[in-house]
């Protein structure tokens, strides 16, 4: 993922590393220093190694799970495209024929391998595998010459189809529609070929590869290859006309041909001049790969933004473990200064240590990261299954590139170096003196003047940017913007407050601002950015985390009375909290760690409990009382298809029936998001006839939800669309309104009209085209009018609704509708089952995520029990003095276990305050929300249990440093040396 980003990450990685091997050349003692602590330590610095190994193997598997989404999507090219980069369906008829003609002239084109011509006709088949009755609603029936489709676009690879052609009487099928039918090759099967039953016998069934996968804009084709003649003679008894097809295949791969795109389907419209009008050009490999690198990049990004948390808590890990070294070292730091040695070199030798475990942790990152990626395409891939309609969704397969690779090792290396040197700087900040006898540190002197005239010009500046940021809603600056103002102005208000009072302004003034800027701009989340969701997050967090521990004294006043009394528990419990209380950075650092996991997994949490508790409302909007879509092929029923459903067997069983007018259009994004035109799936609704579906915007004026529907049969420049037009994966945001306008394209005449949205769907699922489309293909709602007006014999009833009686199973009512109405392909959908099935792939979705941030709350229970460590180690001396002054083991290893209960349970109520608190902000005021209400559930089961796993982790994590504080020996101990 991210080619884009390679360069310039490699050569930063590549000049920290030359500095970095710089200054071990040239400062022989720093990298002596630093080599030798890395050596003593090495339990301590496995414990590091780990905490950095999860951080990178979090990015390196954000990063493959793009590969992953990338590459699958892009195998659709070479499943049901092969060789083929452009097609042109052109009418029944003679028009066909003379198109296929004109294009005939471009195989002698420089930049076309090849030019192959085809007819098609949408039919069902039927086998009988044993005594059961298999049927298959939509099968594309073909006829070509195999032997001019074995040699087409050659020189880029297979086309996937060739051997003889099937003789008289026989088929070829492609591997979906034997899996489907169950057949092999020598099996009977029958084809209903423009609505009359034929029967063939299987000659051979071929991989779904290329030309034996193709359609006609589906992700599963389920595809039979007929004789030569068979479909035209089954049409010519029938009345009608196979549809023709022309596939260009353009120079090079099937990837690399993609760059000739433009300059082919250019070649192609001159070529067709004169019938170019009554053809549709279409480029699917560009459509696909366009696809491919969208969705990499949108599912990426998702993952991404949940494991920025994690890798924010692998930064505060090795900020905390250095801060600790620097005081474990204070003594030894002094003494060197004393003696000579600079700054500068302290800082090297430090950074040199800190590089040496962040190389050690690279390669067992990439290890574990390329595993969780594995792990989460094989759970994803389910999840897709689950997504699919008609069985048309991506098919997840495993994948991973240098590039990401390469990315995730320099991004995990850059984070880590940064938070090194950073923390370098600050240690290396000390009193020689006072470093040397082992004195606290001294309170903080005044700001300097040159520190005040920086910070506060940053501040007036952060503060000019705020107006026109917040004025505006943009989701990241809104957060960040005031935040930083705060902060910079800090060393201005400490010229006039307290230290203390001035820490609890500025962090309650941000946590306050973070949680209520969605209440004063509610549009701030409009805009579907993954990064301000880590914003928003990170200030929660910091600011939170900060104001507790400035306040911890008042926070343990109701323990006062444990705390205090004079039993071997409450002097546990005092040993516990003291060193929390006096250690306030290390100790915040932990906190934020914890309670930036914990908020975001309850943030997963609520959010699949809003998905679950608005699901029946979601379904009411979803079928405005229908209960089945059906699709199915006007060329075969013949405009009887309505009139056989209301006077069929099943009629008894039908309420009501409203057929929907269909044609394929494009259409500009009315959100202006992209100059690309969208695959817009039209829908003629009949007058009168869905005004129970709802809206979640109208336009102003239209008192209600029937005066949209009144407005858009009596208006045709009106039209309707839901709120996900345009969206390409992650949250759909609102970038549109009742009023703004689209242009909605003929792409066969070319023909175009200027439209106005008069309303956006509460949900528009049953306008959703159904049977195998894409997943890009967007509804716009107009009236029958206005769809023949600008689409003419392309607009034809496709697709209807139907209402089922009381007491009648849509399922069961779909299942006969389709085996009564297999001559029309019939695809019966019931809605509600779908909405369901939906809905419970988005919460699978939500719980692979949690799983995925799971690592992040590794990195915080490593990062305790590495402080833990850390901690026997520093105060080694005083648990042996304790010891020696009659202190029991057994006190000693309790206070250890509470002192890390302690921070765990404050980092868990406070992640999971923050965690509902946030949810329930952004459940209402964000437009993602809308259409879901179902109320706002606490999903207390879920936190409880959440909650009890993560303490029960961080007290496992603590055990073995509090068995071995209480196995020290007080002789020992006492020593000034070990």
């Amino acid at each position: 993922m991210y080619p884009n980003l390679l360069a310039p990450l490699l050569i930063l990685l590549a000049a920290a590393l030359a500095l970095l091997v710089l200054v071990a050349v040239r400062q022989p003692v720093a990298r002596r220093l630093a080599f030798r602590q890395l050596a003593r330590r090495r339990t301590e610095a496995a414990l590091v190694i780990g905490g950095s190994v999860l951080g990178t193997a979090v990015i390196i598997g954000a990063l493959v799970v793009g590969d992953t989404l990338n590459f699958s999507v892009r195998q659709e090219a070479y499943r049901t495209l092969g060789p083929v980069d452009e097609r042109v369906v052109s009418p029944d008829g003679p028009t066909g024929r003379a198109v296929a003609e004109r294009l005939a002239g471009l195989s002698d084109d420089h930049d076309v391998d090849g030019v192959l011509n085809a007819q098609v006709t949408q039919a069902s088949g039927v086998s009988k595998p044993g005594a059961r009755t298999l049927a298959e609603p939509r099968v594309l029936a073909w006829q070509m010459d195999f032997r001019e489709a074995s040699g087409f676009g050659t020189r880029g690879g297979d086309p996937g189809l060739g051997g003889p052609n099937p003789k008289p009487g026989e088929v070829v099928i492609n591997e979906p529609l034997a899996r489907s039918l169950r057949l092999g090759a020598g099996q009977p099967i029958t084809l209903y070929l423009f609505g009359t039953p034929q029967a063939f016998q299987v000659d051979r069934v071929v991989p779904e590869r290329g030309l034996a996968g193709v359609g006609l804009g589906g992700r599963l084709n389920h595809d039979a290859f007929l004789a030569p003649g068979t479909l035209e003679s089954a049409a010519r008894a029938a009345g009608g006309e196979p549809r023709s097809v022309t596939f260009v295949s353009n120079r090079g791969g099937v990837e690399s041909g993609d760059a000739l795109t433009a300059r082919v389907t250019a070649d192609i419209r001159q070529a067709l001049s004169p019938d170019a009008g009554q053809t549709t050009i279409e480029t699917p490999k560009h459509t696909v790969l366009r696809e491919a690198e969208q969705a990499g990049d949108s599912i990426g990004a998702l993952f991404i933004m949940i494991g920025s948390f994690s890798i924010i808590a692998g930064a505060l890990l090795l900020v905390n473990i250095f801060v600790m070294l620097g005081e474990e070292r204070k003594s030894q730091m002094g003494m060197v200064r004393a003696v000579g040695m600079k700054r500068s070199r302290l800082v090297s030798s430090f950074t040199l240590e800190g590089a040496a475990y962040a190389l050690l942790s690279a390669l067992p990152g990439v290890a574990i990261g390329v595993g969780v990626g594995w792990g989460v395409a094989v759970v994803a891939a389910e999840i897709f299954r689950g997504w699919s309609v008609g069985g048309s969704s991506i098919r997840i397969a495993f994948a991973v590139t240098p590039t990401s690779i390469l990315n995730g090792i320099a991004i995990g290396l850059l984070i880590a170096l940064a938070a090194i040197l950073a923390t370098s700087l600050r240690i290396s900040r000390f009193n020689i003196i006072a470093a040397i006898r082992d004195l606290p540190a001294s309170p903080g002197r005044r700001p300097r003047r040159r520190l005040l005239i920086v910070s506060g010009t940053l501040a007036v500046l952060c503060a000019l940017v705020t107006v026109p940021a917040v004025a505006r809603s943009q989701p990241d600056a809104t957060y960040l913007m005031p935040a930083l103002a705060l902060a910079f102005a800090t060393p201005a208000l400490l010229r006039v407050l307290p230290r203390h009072a001035t820490t609890n302004l500025v962090a309650g003034t941000v946590l306050a601002w973070t949680l209520l800027a969605p209440v004063v701009r509610p549009r701030i989340f409009d805009a579907p950015s993954m990064s301000v969701y880590v914003v928003q997050g990170a200030l929660a967090a910091f600011s939170a985390v900060v104001l507790v521990s400035e306040n911890q004294k008042v926070l343990l006043r109701p323990a006062r009375r444990l705390l205090e009394r004079p039993s071997e528990s409450g002097l546990a419990a005092r040993l516990a909290v003291a060193y929390p209380l006096a250690k306030r950075f290390r100790t915040g650092a932990t906190l934020v760690m914890y309670t930036l996991i914990v908020f975001v997994l309850i943030l997963l949490t609520e959010i699949s409990g809003i998905l679950r508790a608005g699901v029946d409302g979601v379904v009411a909007d979803a079928t405005a009382g229908y209960s089945l879509r059906l699709d199915y092929t006007p060329q075969a029923s013949r405009d009887r298809f309505v009139s056989e459903l209301r006077g069929g067997r099943s009629a008894a069983e039908i309420a009501a029936v409203t057929p929907l007018l269909n044609a394929t259009g494009r259409a500009t994004d009315p959100g202006q998001r992209s100059a690309q035109p969208l695959d817009a799936a039209v829908v003629g609704v009949p007058d009168g006839t869905v005004t129970g579906i709802t809206f979640r915007e109208r336009l102003p004026g239209l008192a209600d939800d029937a005066a949209v529907w009144r407005t858009l049969a009596s208006d045709p420049r009106y039209v309707v669309i839901d709120g996900f037009f345009g969206s390409t994966g992650g949250p759909a945001g609102d970038y549109y309104d009742p009023g703004d306008a689209l242009t909605l394209t003929d792409p066969r005449t070319g023909r175009s009209d200027r439209k106005v949205i008069a309303g956006v769907l509460t949900n528009g699922m049953v306008f959703y085209p159904g049977a195998g489309s894409r997943s890009t293909t967007y509804p716009v709602v107009t009236s029958e009018q206005a769809a023949r007006e600008l689409f003419g014999d392309q607009a034809q009833n496709a697709s209807a609704l139907v209402r089922n009686r009381p007491g009648t199973s849509p399922d069961a009512l779909a299942a006969r509708l389709q085996g009564e109405q297999l001559s029309s392909s019939l695809v019966a959908t019931p809605i509600e089952s779908d909405v369901r099935r939906q809905f419970d792939s988005s919460t699978a979705f939500f719980r692979l995520m949690q799983g995925f941030l799971a690592l992040g709350l590794g990195v915080g229970i490593t990062g305790l029990g590495v402080v833990m460590v850390r901690s026997v180690r520093e105060r080694r001396r005083t648990i042996g003095i304790l010891r020696a002054l009659g202190f029991r083991s057994r006190t000693i290893q309790r206070s250890f276990l509470w002192e890390s209960a302690f921070i765990a349970t404050e980092g868990i109520v406070l992640g999971s305050l923050l965690g509902v608190l946030t949810t329930w902000l952004m459940y209402s005021n964000s437009a993602a929300f809308e259409g879901l209400e179902g109320g706002f559930p606490v999903e207390w089961g879920s936190i409880c249990g959440l909650a009890a796993a993560t303490f029960a982790a961080s007290l496992l994590a603590t055990i073995g440093p509090a068995r071995r504080a209480a196995a020290i020996r007080p002789a020992l101990a006492v020593r000034v040396s070990e």
